[in-house]
């Protein structure tokens, strides 16, 4: 936790921001996380606090709730003390209110009593819930159905966390330059560790050692496969194979929420062969173009085509693709190759706040791009200094899905379908890194990691290279 008084910095901050929107009465929610049981009720999933109780409270204990009283300012901590029977299993804790002098809350109350309390304050303000347990607990204070909760949610109170959160403070700055530092760690431990004939299963384990002997957690799961043409692979299951390529993406978490989110690619044999570095370095010109271009005031729309306008080019260099480059960005004719978005925010989630709703986060409530490849970009708006993003082209040979477009004749002006089809053995590749935006450009999060192609060769099988 930080220190107490930016708890109640960022809770005053977030009444100023409600009043500037006439939410000036009222009383905001914030329910905490619960334990979520993997089996049975004593067996739990590993428990991850919400990420906005965390940014306006700190604290990483579950059962717990967080109300602020917008008129008064008072903020009050709902909980229950632990009992004796819990203190056998788990030692003494922190009692309710040594959490909320840590938060720098105005009281405790016991956590049985806070439908009563809020259930007559109107308004009311919440956020959209994300959790089973959140929608039934709110439909309970509400007086309406789970499925009803949602619309419960308030436009307003969304718009101005959303404003405090996603411009990143000093401090969190520290804590995301940490969290890519030690998952830069765990892609080096991986390079190091990778060689033919090893399982990705083995790869994927000493990457999430890395990130808990640095007293860290894991993002998001673990992507470490052979498989790099599909974009989310949680298999680990296969085989390093001599001249394949093998991709992973995969982030560190600090204790206190803060993610990091790292993709690399690398040839398993310790050297590209003449197709796979050709597509590389393509990727790593898009890679280049993109961060290049992030500024305040860009679109993110833009950092995205940036990208795309270099990978097409790259196609048209190899003659996979043809034509008017503008053109046939216009039609999306390059999302075979590239049919994800460039990146998105990140900050205490990985894809952060993405539970507020992607429009809401990334398109300041404006409608999002229906084009292939274009909607799943998950931010467009304007870049902001102290905004914090992940930067990751890809370039995939997707067999179905280039099957699929040929046999519907999409974009035959563009694309050379018989000579696109030769390199599917290439398979896929993305380069990912963290970056903030500045005042005056922007800087790579956390130190250097050398992603051009003879640095990442030198870098595969070290670790048996040195066992010689």
């Amino acid at each position: 936790m930080f220190d107490s008084s930016v708890y109640k910095r960022r809770r005053e901050a977030l009444r100023r921001s409600l009043a500037d929107r006439g939410r000036d009465a009222g009383t905001v929610l914030f329910p905490g996380n619960r334990e979520s049981p993997m089996n049975y009720a004593d067996n739990p999933y590993p428990f991850r606090q919400d990420s906005s109780f965390l940014y306006f409270a700190g604290i990483p204990e579950p059962d717990l709730a967080l109300t602020l009283d917008l008129g008064t300012g008072k903020a009050l901590l709902y909980g229950d003390e632990i009992s004796l029977d819990d203190v056998i299993w788990t030692g003494p804790r922190p009692s309710l209110r040594d959490l909320a002098d840590a938060a720098g809350l105005d009281g405790v109350r016991p956590r049985a009593s806070l439908a009563a309390d809020v259930g007559g304050a109107r308004p009311l303000l919440l956020l959209p819930p994300y959790r089973a347990e959140h929608r039934e607990e709110l439909a309970e204070i509400l007086g309406t159905t789970p499925k009803e909760v949602e619309a419960e949610a308030s436009a307003d109170l969304i718009r101005a966390v959303i404003e405090l959160r996603e411009v990143k403070e000093p401090r969190e700055v520290e804590r995301m330059d940490a969290a890519a530092d030690l998952t830069a760690d765990m892609h080096r431990a991986v390079l190091a560790r990778a060689r033919p004939g090893i399982r990705e299963a083995e790869l994927a384990a000493r990457a999430e050692e890395v990130a808990r002997a640095g007293g860290a957690g894991l993002a998001f799961p673990v992507i470490a496969t052979t498989r790099g043409s599909v974009l989310h692979n949680h298999d680990h299951s296969g085989i390093l194979a001599d001249g394949s390529l093998f991709l992973m993406d995969m982030g560190a978490e600090t204790v206190d929420g803060y993610a990091g989110d790292l993709t690399t690619t690398f040839p398993v044999s310790g050297r590209f062969d003449p197709r796979q570095r050709e597509i590389y370095e393509i990727l790593l010109s898009a890679f280049r173009a993109a961060t290049a271009s992030l500024a305040p005031g860009t679109p993110y729309r833009d950092v995205h085509f940036a990208a795309a306008r270099e990978i097409f080019t790259g196609m048209k260099a190899l003659g996979l693709a043809r034509g008017n480059t503008d053109e046939a960005l216009a039609a999306g004719a390059h999302a075979l190759f590239f049919p994800h978005g460039v990146g998105h925010q990140i900050g205490l989630d990985v894809h952060d706040m993405e539970s507020l709703g992607e429009v809401n986060v990334g398109y300041d409530g404006r409608p999002k791009g229906l084009q292939f490849g274009l909607r799943s970009l998950r931010l467009a708006k304007p870049l902001k200094p102290g905004m914090t993003v992940t930067v990751e082209p890809g370039i995939y040979f997707i067999a179905p899905l280039i099957a699929k477009w040929k046999a519907e004749k999409l974009h035959r002006g563009f694309l050379d379908y018989p000579k696109i089809e030769e390199w599917i053995p290439v398979g896929g590749m993305r380069n990912e890194e963290d970056w903030l935006v500045t005042e005056t450009g922007a800087r790579k999060l956390g130190g250097p990691f050398d992603k051009d192609a003879p640095a990442l060769e030198a870098s595969v099988g070290t670790e048996w290279k040195g066992s010689k």
